[in-house]
């Protein structure tokens, strides 16, 4: 069973992204459309759709892990699923997160050229051949490349001026903070008889964490490995858990009791922002610190847009809106890899725009259209049968 507004959200949440992702090339942009700062007590709009996003793998963990269920598999079969599709997503954020911080001048094939082959590799590994026109004997060389040109790119990696720097994890990247979030979440709703008492309980303890990391109770020293820095605070894998419970909340009511199902579902979302505007004198809200309040009212963000898009898009099936993004949440890896590629083109072909439709409104519309092409792309590409799976 499909949830027309789940693809939706998703779709517009990868839309955003693409967005606010393109702000590095813009000038004289609001100051409310960015990022905030660390040190900021300040939510700027760009802070919202990560949050978002983890929040609707929470969604959709339910419904695929019960399709897999309906057609037989063993739990230790999805287990497996599971944790592959994590530790796929885990090494891509890695490269990512490492070709941010990579020292152009040190690497022997720049840093540019490093990311264009990165994210070529990352198609070669992922995409979904076996539903792709080319034949199936290419399949595994194809695979074998990207493999190839990965450990490659490791092999010539730098990340400092003096050679120093190996590839690091730093903070895993994007790809791999939802690669944590879904591990953790999917293997306790697979195991836990997909309970919403141990979903709420899980949540609640993520929170509790994120609280206490903010009174400085769980601040481990450098010698800890970044993972428990990942995972110990609780923010990051809470967005997923809250979007678990919304969807454990919309199956229980939305067949039996529909008004108590929005009333639930607003309500849970309207007590979540209230905490957060509450709670903000005491730890202020910010994205980089990971606040209790950043992540309360993005949960709370989330739980309302779910319930306004399930009303819109499946009560109401008022969906031709969407049409235009509709791959964006269908294909998404696709749709978000490809500014990989066209970002170190970008660069290294030194193409130069005229400065007015970099900066400002313009700037932002023209922005705006790029990641609608993108979308486009994605589409075309996924009519044609090449799509990333991992």
């Amino acid at each position: 069973m499909r949830i027309a507004s789940i693809d939706i959200f998703r779709a517009l949440t990868m839309v955003l992204m693409i967005w606010v992702n393109d702000f590095w090339t813009l000038t004289d942009i609001p100051k409310w459309l960015q990022h905030a700062n660390a040190s900021e007590d300040y939510m700027g709009f760009s802070d919202i759709i990560f949050p978002l996003f983890l929040f609707i793998v929470g969604l959709s963990i339910p419904y695929a892990i019960e399709n897999r269920l309906a057609k037989k598999e063993s739990k230790s079969l999805i287990a497996k699923h599971i944790l592959i599709r994590s530790l796929s997503l885990l090494l891509i954020g890695v490269f990512m997160v490492n070709y941010e911080n990579a020292h152009h001048e040190s690497i022997l094939i720049g840093k540019y050229f490093w990311g264009l082959l990165m994210a070529f590799a990352i198609l070669l590994i992922w995409m979904n051949w076996k539903k792709s026109p080319i034949q199936k004997k290419w399949h595994i060389y194809f695979q074998a490349l990207g493999f190839i040109i990965l450990v490659f790119l490791a092999v010539i990696y730098n990340g400092g001026s003096q050679g120093e720097s190996w590839m690091k994890t730093h903070w895993w990247g994007i790809l791999g903070l939802i690669g944590w979030a879904y591990l953790l979440n999917g293997l306790v709703y697979l195991y836990s008889k997909r309970n919403i008492t141990t979903m709420v309980i899980l949540l609640g303890i993520f929170n509790v964490l994120s609280v206490l990391n903010q009174t400085d109770k769980l601040i481990f020293e450098n010698d800890i490995i970044t993972l428990f820095s990942t995972l110990y605070t609780g923010t990051i894998p809470a967005f997923t858990t809250a979007g678990i419970v919304a969807t454990l909340v919309f199956k229980k009511l939305s067949g039996t009791n529909v008004k108590w199902c929005y009333i639930c579902l607003t309500g849970l979302g309207v007590l979540h922002i209230v905490f957060g505007m509450i709670t903000r004198p005491y730890w202020g809200i910010s994205k980089i610190q990971g606040t209790p309040s950043w992540l309360t009212i993005c949960t709370g963000i989330g739980f309302l847009m779910f319930t306004m898009l399930y009303y819109i898009t499946d009560v109401k099936k008022q969906t031709s809106w969407a049409k235009i993004i509709a791959p964006a949440g269908t294909a998404t890896l696709t749709c978000y890899m490809i500014p990989y590629l066209i970002y170190p083109i970008y660069v290294i072909t030194n193409i130069k725009f005229p400065g007015i439709l970099n900066s400002s409104i313009i700037g932002l519309f023209m922005s705006f259209v790029f990641s609608l092409l993108v979308v486009v792309f994605t589409g075309w590409l996924e009519q044609k049968k090449y799509k990333l799976k991992l």
